[in-house]
């Protein structure tokens, strides 16, 4: 291991309009408001400048709208920056999507995670424009494959066994990230996290998607009979465990960031019918807003529907993240509970953000591609 700790000055951060990027964003830019943060995204259906509304105005925030394939764009904006930190969140993530279009995953994911290798390679260790240097890479827990419900939670030591195409391609980018280090010796980190919720969520993930058909009387769909467990991670806290990776990761190193938190999908369903229905008695102006959802009368249940499970659906993802704890000082500091009750009540006050990006073309995918269903 390489005890050295990272002090980042200069941030690139890739897809850094996204649903945990832009969170990312926003959280660096409030807790280090000397250090200069430049987002790179595409903006592609998910990714969404309004998520950085917030922060446009910092004076060490820059906006670049550009594709991680574009290797010349990345060098002219890290040469110019003088970036010593790459944070990689760029990636198509929708599994669904991935099944029925594998193509832009292992465009984006394998093929432009290799771009900005390169040219990271090329300026840092070839041209040595920064001193020190760090690349981050921000995986998933779903290269390890599935868990069965008495099996042991994912380890950073856990062979890969990725069953979608969306895994796939993350694992792919995870050993390329590997392979840089150990054959260049480039600095890196990388961690895979669980299941996030929060702010920002695009509406084609399962909580947000719940939580706004409920509000429109629309049906919820859960796949196959609902027992489906992931380990659900509040996007905050996954932010602090990657800062703690970037600070205190050694080079090279994987670490598993989770919210030690299972839940089947469910139940899930169930705590978010009855979470809104609480919040609809309390709040008498919600029904006015709301006037079709059946959380004012307290049968939101009655909008869920089971439907055909998808292909090669993993059972269970359950997450070990004792290796964070003990070296990053990491540990997640919302309960579901609490973190839940957050992610709602920044829906209720952004309804101009998600109308905006439920846009038809979001509407019509929905509607073709899936009927009512959504990923968890």
């Amino acid at each position: 291991m390489n005890p050295i700790n990272h002090h980042p000055q200069r941030l690139l951060v890739t897809g850094g309009a996204g649903f945990i990027g832009a969170n990312f964003a926003h959280y660096w830019l409030h807790h280090h408001p000397e250090q200069r943060v430049v987002v790179l995204d595409a903006l592609t259906y998910a990714g969404n400048r309004s998520s950085l509304d917030g922060i446009s105005d910092h004076p060490g925030f820059r906006f670049v709208h550009g594709d991680i394939n574009h290797a010349d764009l990345v060098e002219e904006v890290m040469r110019e920056e003088r970036i010593d930190t790459l944070v990689h969140f760029a990636a198509e993530s929708h599994v669904d999507r991935s099944i029925l279009g594998p193509d832009a995953f292992l465009q984006t994911n394998i093929l432009g995670t290799h771009s900005l290798l390169k040219v990271a390679r090329r300026l840092w260790l070839e041209q040595r424009i920064t001193e020190h240097h760090r690349f981050h890479h921000v995986s998933t827990d779903e290269v390890y494959g599935s868990l069965t419900a008495d099996d042991p939670p994912f380890s950073e030591t856990t062979a890969y066994a990725p069953n979608s195409p969306y895994s796939a391609s993350k694992a792919a980018s995870d050993h390329l990230v590997r392979a840089y280090h150990h054959t260049y010796g480039l600095q890196v980190t990388t961690s895979n996290c669980s299941n996030n919720y929060g702010p920002y969520q695009f509406p084609e993930k399962l909580i947000p998607l719940v939580l706004l058909n409920i509000l429109y009387a629309k049906p919820l769909p859960i796949y196959g009979d609902g027992s489906n467990i992931r380990d659900w991670l509040y996007v905050d806290d996954h932010v602090r465990g990657i800062e703690r990776c970037i600070y205190r990761g050694s080079s090279g190193e994987v670490y598993n960031i989770g919210g030690e938190n299972e839940w089947n999908n469910r139940d899930i369903v169930h705590l978010l019918c009855d979470e809104l229905t609480a919040l609809f008695a309390a709040e008498p102006t919600l029904a006015e807003r709301f006037p079709d959802s059946p959380a004012r009368s307290g049968e939101a249940r009655e909008l869920i529907r089971y439907v055909k499970d998808r292909p090669g659906h993993d059972q269970r993802y359950a997450i070990d993240a004792r290796k964070s704890r003990e070296v990053l000082g990491y540990a997640p500091a919302e309960s579901f509970a609490s973190g839940l009750r957050r992610t709602i009540r920044w829906y209720l006050d952004h309804e101009v953000w998600w109308q905006a990006v439920m846009d038809g073309s979001y509407q019509q995918w929905m509607a073709t591609q899936y009927g009512v269903a959504a990923s968890s």
